[in-house]
């Protein structure tokens, strides 16, 4: 018997799949189900089950920081989501099952086949360890190396709150209040950043994790957390919302 657990956090999509493993998956056991993705971590870690069906999208925690997060990860992990997206083809290449909603009973027994499969060999898990494994790799901090005046200074790019252009060189504007100065133009710079950061205006680079207020008065601006004012240019502006918004 294959013993699984259900998280998602629609009542509905959870009876749906229930009704389809119960009438076309006889050797499975559904030991639990949660909308709550805090109380499915400390069920799984005690259930210890086979597999996990677990929905991606969920307010609070998403389907991936509950992976994170887990200590007992000896199961096969099968996505459930509404979202057939390029996140979701990554981690199918690490040969992680999903099924898209709503759930076909062919696309359920398929899977369900893998995971017998699986069990039967004894490789159960090996996938969820992998996938964790670059979850937390990709949740590192990137280090910048910073080349100034005389030294080399290291800093991780969720310290840097926005950069400003000063003709060949760059000021580095640090959460702690620092300024540092780069000899690097800002469009170098912009190059070795993450998607975290943000080109608002020919001027200026911003990290928008650090993005408090979008004002649309005096041609449009942004606030930061420590009260910076940062001007958006005109062609930046609906760009910028669709980014804030995403």
């Amino acid at each position: 018997m294959i013993r699984a657990i259900i998280i998602d956090d629609e009542f509905n999509a959870i009876n749906n799949l229930k009704w389809e493993i119960e009438n076309f998956c006889d050797d499975i056991e559904i030991c639990d189900t949660f909308t709550n993705p805090k109380n499915a971590i400390s069920a799984i870690n005690y259930l210890k089950p086979d597999c996990v069906f677990l929905d991606i999208e969920m307010p609070e925690m998403d389907g991936f920081q509950l992976l994170s997060q887990l200590d007992y990860r000896d199961f096969d992990l099968i996505i459930t989501t509404a979202y057939d997206n390029y996140a979701i083809k990554a981690f199918k290449e690490h040969a992680i099952d999903y099924l898209l909603k709503p759930i076909d009973s062919e696309d359920l027994t398929e899977t369900i086949s893998r995971v017998r499969k699986n069990k039967n060999d004894n490789i159960l898990g090996d996938e969820v360890k992998k996938i964790i494994d670059s979850i937390s790799k990709q949740n590192q901090p990137k280090r910048l190396a910073l080349s100034l005046v005389g030294k080399t200074k290291y800093v991780n790019m969720v310290d840097i709150l926005y950069c400003k252009s000063d003709g060949n060189y760059t000021d580095i504007y640090l959460k702690n209040g620092d300024k540092e100065m780069l000899a690097k133009n800002l469009k170098e710079f912009e190059a070795s950043t993450s998607s975290d950061f943000f080109r608002v205006h020919n001027s200026y680079l911003v990290n928008i994790n650090y993005i408090k207020e979008f004002v649309k008065s005096d041609g449009g601006y942004i606030v930061l957390e420590n009260g910076t004012h940062i001007p958006v240019s005109r062609s930046k502006k609906t760009e910028l919302l669709e980014v804030l918004n995403s």
